[in-house]
């Protein structure tokens, strides 16, 4: 998701500006994880990251790993068989149509991103699944998340949905007050459905910071929270076991998992934060 205002609906009623001059968040990603859909200004932003982070690219992976682990929960142990995903990127090293429709093939996939790049990237990509659509979008607009014909087309809104705000947080300052953006889109979904959400977290280590700081100046933004802060992100709910806990040893499918000591974990591992909610 770039930081900058763009884009349409599907219908064209404004063509999207491409703009590769400026590195976005989903191409910048996307660098970090080794894809090929990004430009000269997203490799440059990584490699801010990566100056600040040597393993940044291991902290996006670890992302990554943290969103196939919530999707295969929700697929396989809550049954759940829609998925909106704000914030999405682009759609492949694999990302949640595949978590989730390798469980369940006939599980519906909408990615929204306001990158209009993921768009024209996105449906090349997905041109053969019937069950995954990607939409041009902003967070910060979330009544036309809801109103988008393609989104509404693909998801049932009176069955129980996963909404996935994975990565996104903390794009996005406090003063924005993004939790609002969320609440107004969790309002749409009835009981049963589920939250998920993966974020930058503050617990005081050194790492953490630099990744703030790089994300500062490569993007502009990028700001860890401490864990009580990232839980307010939840609307109130209450988490599903094992809570809140670095991705690394998140394991919401095996709760008997060996879970690794926090000062066993290495630096890298101790940036992203995860947990899932259910609506009562």
């Amino acid at each position: 998701m770039t930081t900058t205002d763009g884009a349409t609906s599907s219908a064209g009623s404004t063509k999207p500006a491409f703009d590769i001059s400026q590195p976005t968040i989903a191409r910048v990603y996307d660098a970090l994880l080794g894809g090929k859909d990004n430009f000269e200004a997203d490799r440059l932003g990584a490699q801010t990251y990566l100056k600040y982070v040597p393993d940044a690219g291991r902290v996006a992976q670890d992302n990554r790993d943290g969103l196939v682990k919530g999707v295969q929960y929700l697929a396989r142990k809550a049954r759940i068989d829609q998925f909106l995903d704000i914030g999405s990127g682009l759609p492949t090293v694999k990302n949640t149509h595949e978590a989730a429709q390798e469980i369940n093939p006939a599980a519906k996939v909408v990615y929204v991103d306001n990158d209009p790049i993921v768009l024209a990237h996105g449906r090349a990509l997905l041109a053969t699944n019937d069950s995954t659509t990607v939409v041009t979008a902003d967070l910060r607009r979330p009544q036309e998340i809801l109103d988008h014909p393609d989104v509404r087309n693909m998801l049932d809104f009176d069955r129980p949905i996963a909404l996935m705000v994975v990565g996104l947080h903390m794009h996005f300052h406090d003063d924005e007050q993004p939790d609002e953006w969320v609440r107004t889109l969790w309002d749409a979904l009835v009981p049963g459905s589920y939250l998920f959400m993966t974020d930058f977290v503050d617990t005081g280590e050194p790492l953490q910071k630099a990744i703030e700081q790089a994300g500062l100046e490569s993007l502009g933004n990028g700001w860890i929270r401490t864990p009580e802060r990232i839980k307010q992100h939840f609307l109130g709910l209450e988490l599903e076991p094992p809570g809140l806990d670095f991705v690394a040893r998140w394991f919401p499918e095996d709760l008997d998992a060996d879970l690794t000591a926090p000062e066993r974990l290495e630096p890298w591992q101790r940036i992203m934060m995860a947990g899932i909610a259910r609506k009562p």
